[in-house]
């Protein structure tokens, strides 16, 4: 099994971008979170938090499939070439397991927690759900951010809707520094 340090490198090697790199930190600390609480394996989800979009930069237009194809041959485990093709809706790649409904319900969302904390001081002590959420409904915010993908990673996850945007922003508390944010 590589480890963190591997897929580290291999997102440092493909992606030059720090806000693409912060991106993946961020949905890596929701993951590894989603791990804890559901009993998955948080090195395997960490890392597909770590590298879903890390061909994203080079490969836009064959993203992730090209990741996929270079994970593959470079002998990592499947369980994480699938996790990293479930991110995406249009690859077809089905949300089956804990692992990939995660990856799908954390992703845009760890991104638009991080877009909401800029707005609210830099700090993600400032947020709670219902702060996201109002933010959600204003379509001129983040207007890059699926909605859609956001509403219906909630429907697949499961459960409270509130406690799953508590539960991604306390991730990134964990890693505030590291985002550039403030976690008071």
């Amino acid at each position: 099994m590589p480890s963190r340090e591997d897929a580290l490198a291999l997102l440092n090697e493909w992606t030059k971008g720090e806000a693409l790199r912060k991106h993946g930190l961020a949905v890596e600390a929701s993951m590894r979170a989603y791990a804890r609480r559901q009993g998955g394996d948080e090195e395997t989800w960490g890392i597909v938090g770590l590298l879903h979009d890390a061909d994203y930069e080079a490969h836009p237009d064959e993203h992730p499939y090209v990741g996929a194809r270079i994970l593959r041959e470079g002998g990592w485990p499947e369980e994480i070439v699938h996790g990293v093709l479930a991110h995406a809706p249009f690859t077809g790649e089905p949300r089956d397991t804990p692992l990939k409904k995660a990856i799908y319900a954390v992703d845009e969302l760890s991104g638009f927690v991080v877009a909401c904390a800029l707005v609210y001081g830099r700090d993600l002590g400032n947020l709670d759900p219902a702060r996201v959420k109002k933010k959600l409904r204003d379509k001129s915010f983040a207007r890059q951010v699926n909605r859609e993908d956001i509403s219906t990673g909630l429907a697949d996850i499961g459960g409270d809707p509130d406690e799953h945007i508590q539960a991604v922003i306390d991730a990134l508390k964990g890693i505030a520094p590291d985002l550039g944010l403030k976690a008071s």
